[in-house]
């Protein structure tokens, strides 16, 4: 069996589709699967069961015999979020426990770490072991991550093969359930299409209204007028809509993690972005592109309780992911936004 926590989320439920695409379907799904919009992600998977997050280690314990591998993918992922204590429980303590329970009974691991464990960049984006206890996160979320980092290197006891990934800007199908916190090409979709209005749920609509961290969706429901609006740069370094990420498409993030669990070797804490920033702007136009629109792009103050804590930059150093053998090329972002616009937006469509 193999265990994939987070499974009715963004990335988890994505992987579930690659197993299911590779012929694996003795999964063991793990979550809170009480939002049904969420688990929608999760209709139509092959799986053997659903196991609540809360009693997952109670299940583990019983079962750990047929486990044969384990992505632990679910965590709380809130940027805006600055209660601590809720990212040490969901976060920080149940990664420490997944990687005791995993080391001790010999199961493979994976699991979620994230470039927010970067800060504002000032110390670069290169994944060396070394340079993760000098790291200085921006919010808790991102201090949850970076101390579970910490944690895991000074573990004698490990799981026999392990793998941590910082994801960088991570966007693609089923994230429609994520709200604010969904990608910036998800917002300047709802934006920019004038049909949404007509065509996503109620639900996702009014989630789609809260402020992201990038992009502010300031239409009413059922209100999206045909502009993209994007933060001001507040750094002269930066033009308008010149700030700059390391967007990849979330079929690149499964297909790296797929080639991890194969490859069995290499153990470390390993960058998952690109390796290519681009700015928001080009993310905006490839979105209008996409929906064959002429771009139009507005541009507003960054809210002024986030300002200090926005990065300007993110480009992943991928050459150490590349060393161990993953040659496969990554999507531009020309062609994995017009995909997710395309082949799953415009009609609220799953993979």
């Amino acid at each position: 069996m193999i265990i994939v926590t987070g499974s009715a989320g963004f990335i988890g439920s994505c992987l579930v589709s690659k197993l299911n695409n590779k012929g694996i379907k003795d999964i063991v799904l793990v979550d809170d699967f009480s939002d049904e919009i969420k688990n929608r992600n999760i209709r139509n998977k092959s799986y053997l069961k659903k196991v609540d997050r809360k009693v997952f280690f109670e299940w583990l314990k019983q079962n750990h015999s047929n486990v044969e591998f384990v992505f632990h993918i679910g965590a709380r992922t809130d940027t805006t979020e600055f209660n601590m204590a809720i990212f040490d429980e969901l976060n920080l303590n149940y990664t420490k426990t997944m990687w005791n329970a995993c080391s001790e009974y010999g199961i493979p691991l994976i699991y979620a770490s994230s470039a927010a464990t970067y800060g504002d960049g000032k110390l670069g984006y290169n994944d060396n072991h070394d340079m993760i206890p000098r790291l200085q996160p921006l919010n808790p979320y991102g201090i949850s991550k970076n101390e579970f980092d910490k944690w895991a290197l000074k573990q004698d006891k490990q799981p026999p093969f392990w793998f941590g990934l910082k994801f960088f800007n991570v966007f693609g199908p089923n994230e429609y359930h994520k709200g604010r916190m969904a990608s910036v090409v998800f917002h300047a979709f709802n934006q920019a299409d004038k049909r949404t209005s007509g065509q996503a749920d109620k639900r996702t609509r009014e989630m789609a209204k809260w402020r992201n961290g990038e992009i502010a969706y300031k239409n009413t429901l059922g209100d999206a007028d045909g502009v993209v609006r994007l933060f001001r740069s507040h750094n002269p370094v930066y033009p308008d809509g010149g700030q700059l990420r390391d967007f990849i498409y979330v079929k690149d993030v499964v297909d790296v993690l797929f080639f991890l669990m194969n490859h069995k070797q290499d153990s470390g804490i390993y960058n998952l972005g690109t390796g290519k920033a681009r700015t928001f702007v080009d993310l905006a136009n490839t979105v209008f592109s996409a929906l064959n629109l002429p771009p139009s792009i507005e541009f507003i103050d960054t809210p002024a309780d986030i300002r200090d804590k926005y990065q300007y930059f993110t480009e992943a150093k991928m050459e150490k992911l590349h060393s161990i053998g993953y040659s496969k090329p990554f999507y531009s972002l020309e062609t994995a936004v017009e995909e997710y616009v395309q082949g799953y937006l415009v009609d609220s469509t799953y993979f």
